[in-house]
């Protein structure tokens, strides 16, 4: 095992590698079918092995499980199938003395329906205090018998569901998670004391799920197709509140990643200003499509909308609600984009996991943070969830055209001779795991020098070791068509080639790592990268 770390007292965040865990598919400590704290707790010797900086927990929180714990019905309490709040605070403590930091999910823009205040807001009726902590409004029509205003949700369907009375309740996703007024002072109130719940309990950071949707035009107007802003997102008022708990974080040393989709770059670094967040996952890079010329527009772009405001960048090719990266990457069209999702699409896997071996050393060459999506350094594959096992909500809300994202939050192989590949010891995964992935187990990638996970484990070690990664100065070289190069400081230097020819290597004195083996000439194969000193 790898030796510990111990934990960075600086700004650490500017330049981590941050893995994400989805409890549910990460490990299960009881057998029971369904990942839990326990199982996250055996396997910290791997995360400390792999080499990462902090770990960021998708929703553990008391939960219907309905959108996969963005549906939270109690903050401060653990979800039983996760486990307990002593041994969240048990996986926290033991995760930093390995030199492993910990983020926590909040989701602000709603909550689950079983949520405390939910109920009580659907027994005291229309008129009441309890009603003005959501957005609840008589319909329009004869006999209210239409929705107020007619908002688009984000999983398809209807944003207003009718209660018995004859109001209407607004929710931007499911039914199941009324939206939140944060008009309310109750609503600002309760959100600082749950940050400082966790910060008390020894988080180092809090990832903010769906940062800009919080507040919404208090007219509630139609939506009008081609205008700036939606009257649901990125409100002016919403910097108000990061400004609030900007100050709750300074208090702790805590961190806050926004989840920020919004085209306007001058808009997107208003939430990055000194008194707000620290950083905002950059989904421009994640839907990016393996083409030379998006790519580098892609990191001129969003290297160019941190600078004003003095921001790290952060670097992501998958997460729980994405095509994981070597099957995109193994298709016609290799970028992401929600509304062209569909069943059926196919892909070259060989071809994927190259080009995914290569854009691993392209994000963690870049400058800023890097997250890894658990799975992506074993180079796992989308996997086909039978139609009567899918589970998200994004499926049933499409009218089934949506796979959903339940294909890449499929339980983790750890071990290829073992029981549903040693992710838990006796009941079957809460979603199938693919007949061929003994494959993919981190047993054996372990003793593969050639495999991803191996791939990974050594890009992590050297990122950290070499200063000249990280947050910091880069340029581009000259190159070739198709060929991104570039200079990072320490003349380290990272060359990746996505053109169909090999391409020359710029003069350097070292191979420090390749995502292939190159030619026998020395030049760089079609999607392959390397890391040189120059």
């Amino acid at each position: 095992m790898a030796a510990p770390t111990p934990p960075r007292t600086d700004d650490w965040w500017r330049d981590a590698v941050i893995y994400q865990v989805y409890p549910r598919s990460f490990a299960d400590g009881d057998g029971d079918g369904t990942g839990d704290l326990a199982g996250v707790r055996a396997r910290l010797p791997y995360l400390a092995e792999l080499g990462v900086d902090a770990v960021w927990f998708t929703p553990w929180y008391l939960s219907p499980l309905v959108d996969g714990g963005y549906d939270v019905a109690d903050y401060r309490t653990i979800d039983p199938a996760f486990g307990t709040l002593a041994e969240a605070e048990k996986l926290i403590a033991e995760a930093r003395e390995l030199g492993i930091r910990t983020i926590v999910d909040i989701v602000p823009n709603h909550v689950s329906d079983q949520h405390p205040w939910f109920r009580a807001a659907l027994a005291a009726g229309p008129g009441s205090p309890e009603r003005e902590l959501f957005h609840f409004r008589p319909g329009r029509g004869a006999n209210g018998e239409l929705p107020p205003n007619d908002w688009p949700s984000q999983f398809a369907g209807s944003t207003w569901t009718r209660v018995p009375d004859g109001e209407w309740y607004l929710h931007l996703f499911t039914p199941e998670q009324p939206d939140l007024n944060w008009a309310h002072p109750a609503v600002r109130q309760e959100h600082e004391d749950v940050l400082r719940f966790w910060f008390e309990r020894g988080v180092a950071g809090v990832r903010i799920d769906s940062a800009a949707l919080l507040v919404k035009d208090p007219a509630l107007p139609d939506f009008v197709a081609g205008v700036d802003r939606e009257p649901f997102v990125d409100q002016d008022e919403i910097h108000d509140i990061y400004r609030s708990w900007r100050a709750v974080a300074d208090a702790y040393g805590g961190v806050f990643v926004g989840e920020v989709w919004l085209p306007d770059a001058e808009r997107f670094a208003r939430y990055l200003r000194p008194d707000e967040l620290h950083t905002a996952f950059n989904f421009n890079f994640l839907t990016c499509p393996w083409e030379a010329g998006r790519l580098r527009r892609s990191i001129d772009d969003t290297l160019a909308e941190h600078a004003p405001v003095g921001a790290p960048a952060t670097w992501v090719l998958c997460n729980h609600d994405v095509t994981r990266t070597v099957t995109r990457y193994g298709r016609a069209d290799t970028a992401f984009d929600f509304a062209t999702k569909r069943f059926g699409t196919p892909t070259d896997l060989d071809l994927g996991t190259r080009r995914a071996r290569a854009a691993a050393l392209l994000s963690l060459a870049l400058p800023g943070s890097v997250y890894l999506y658990q799975g992506e350094e074993l180079g796992l594959p989308e996997a086909d969830v039978p139609l009567d096992r899918i589970e998200d909500p994004m499926h049933f809300r499409s009218g089934g055209t949506d796979p959903g994202r339940d294909g890449c939050r499929v339980p983790l192989p750890w071990e290829a001779e073992a029981p549903s590949y040693g992710f838990g010891a006796q009941a079957e995964p809460w979603l199938p795991q693919p007949a061929d992935w003994a494959r993919y187990a981190v047993d054996r990638q372990s003793g593969d020098p050639d495999s991803m996970l191996a791939l990974y484990r050594e890009a992590l070690r050297l990122r950290r070791a070499e200063p000249g990664f990280g947050d910091g100065p880069m340029a581009w070289l000259p190159s070739e068509d198709g060929v991104l190069a570039f200079r990072r400081s320490h003349d380290l230097v990272c060359v990746v080639n996505l053109s169909a020819a090999p391409a020359a290597l710029p003069p350097h004195e070292r191979l420090l790592l390749a995502s292939g083996p190159l030619h026998a000439d020395g030049t760089l194969p079609r999607d392959t990268a390397v890391w040189l000193r120059g």
